[in-house]
């Protein structure tokens, strides 16, 4: 497949700057209930420079989309974003009043989420939601909107886009709606994308081509890009570091080459392991024992010891802070690495 001329892009880069785009700290998300408050995600913080694509991955229910939509401001009620900051550019918009949060969606952060249908109108041309997301976020006019739509939809790979621009996203394939949807994502250009698994309803050779996109795309604008999934497989493919999840907090977090080649927390490891190679051979899987603590009876120390094979006395009764691994690029939130000591992984 070809694609349009970069040098013809809509996309404006951010100016050059040292500052990360996106700086998350010590973000908590709570449900308030009944019963008490349920606490979703703790002490949530990372940061992601311009152009960097940071994964976040883990099981279901470690809080990976929960962060993704405290970032964007759509926590579904009664959640709620009790602690922490979220800054944009420097400046901070978790505390800016629900009319100029919505400004800033579209505007300055763009979202793809897994479905492309629940973005787009089954009643509009794809062609005319870009050119009203153009008009509305960039002040410009209809016929400008409309040849920026154009140009979207070349550079995003859609053949034949002077044609396709007035048809609707039914009468696009899942892989060629997903493309659309990320065009839809970068048309104001945004300096975020917050990208929830957007690949996990395509095949495997769709989700190559979607994934060797995005990556590209975000490369050359210089987009700084959130990309939640629970597949290693394409945080390996796309991300420059990985943020890995676990019961609401961030345990381990570094370059993904680094993580993959030698995961230092014990949950890392054995995600890893249940990944299975091209040569395995072995009649089952490797697989972690136990599941996902609920919300209501998280365990006292670190929320993953009742299922970590090295867990010691202690696990069970202080939580560790995310620190960084002593002779290592990573961070990890494990009293294996106290005090610099490190854990030989694969123990």
């Amino acid at each position: 497949m070809t694609y349009h001329d970069p040098s013809a892009s809509v996309f404006a880069p951010p100016p050059s700057t040292d500052r990360a785009v996106l700086e998350v700290r010590d973000v908590r998300v709570e449900f308030p209930t009944r019963r008490g408050t349920l606490v979703a995600t703790d002490g949530v913080s990372f940061d992601i420079a311009p152009g960097e694509i940071l994964g976040m991955v883990g099981e279901s229910g470690a809080g990976k989309s929960l962060t993704g939509m405290a970032i964007i401001g759509l926590l579904d009620p009664p959640g709620r974003l009790a602690a922490g900051e979220i800054r944009l550019e420097g400046t901070r918009i978790d505390d800016l009043p629900p009319r100029k949060r919505q400004l800033i969606r579209g505007r300055k952060i763009g979202a793809i989420f897994q479905d492309p249908l629940t973005s787009l109108h089954p009643l509009f041309t794809v062609g005319a939601q870009l050119t009203e997301t153009i008009c509305f976020h960039l002040g410009v006019s209809a016929k400008e909107g409309r040849m920026r739509a154009l140009t979207l939809l070349k550079e995003v790979g859609i053949p034949a886009a002077d044609e396709r621009v007035d048809h609707y996203p039914h009468q696009f394939s899942g892989g060629m709606r997903q493309r659309v949807v990320i065009a839809l994502a970068l048309a104001a250009n945004p300096c975020l994308v917050v990208a929830d698994e957007p690949t996990t309803a395509l095949d495997v050779s769709i989700q190559a081509q979607i994934t060797a996109l995005l990556k590209r795309l975000c490369r050359e604008h210089g987009t700084a890009v959130l990309l939640v999934t629970h597949d290693m497989g394409v945080i390996a493919e796309t991300a420059d570091r990985v943020a890995v999840m676990y019961a609401g907090r961030i345990v381990e977090i570094g370059p993904v080459l680094d993580i993959i080649r030698n995961p230092r927390h014990p949950y890392t490891r054995g995600l890893m392991r249940s990944i299975p190679g091209l040569r395995q051979r072995a009649e089952r899987l490797s697989q972690i024992e136990g599941a996902m603590p609920r919300l209501h009876a998280m365990p006292d120390g670190c929320a993953f010891h009742p299922r970590c094979p090295d867990a010691g006395p202690r696990c069970g009764i202080a939580r560790p802070d995310l620190a960084p691994v002593s002779g290592a690029t990573t961070s990890a939130a494990c009293w294996l690495h106290q005090g610099g000591v490190s854990h030989a992984a694969g123990r």
